[in-house]
């Protein structure tokens, strides 16, 4: 399911606009962007999404072998709510 598949069920199941809709989920990935961004961690009934820092290291270039330093950097991980487990390991019957 992409972004727009998104907005067309919530449209679909909610009753509401398609801009309203649109309009919604653009506000909430944005907000979600500017607190990870801050390096808070943002929580839903999907899971936890946190920043977590990565330290620099080496590497090699895969085309030529060639050792490279890799920069620290910043990453997002998601860690799955129980909820969220439970509905993808449900058994459909």
């Amino acid at each position: 399911m992409n972004q727009g598949e998104l907005i067309e069920a919530i449209v679909k199941n909610s009753g509401m606009s398609k801009n309203n809709a649109s309009a919604a989920v653009k506000a909430a990935l944005e907000e979600m962007g500017k607190a990870l961004k801050k390096g808070d961690s943002v929580r839903t009934t999907l899971g936890t999404f946190s920043v977590y820092k990565r330290g620099a290291r080496k590497g090699r270039n895969p085309a030529t072998g060639e050792a490279i330093k890799i920069k620290a950097s910043k990453s997002v991980r998601f860690k799955a709510s129980k909820t969220l487990k439970d509905k993808v390991n449900r058994r459909r019957s």
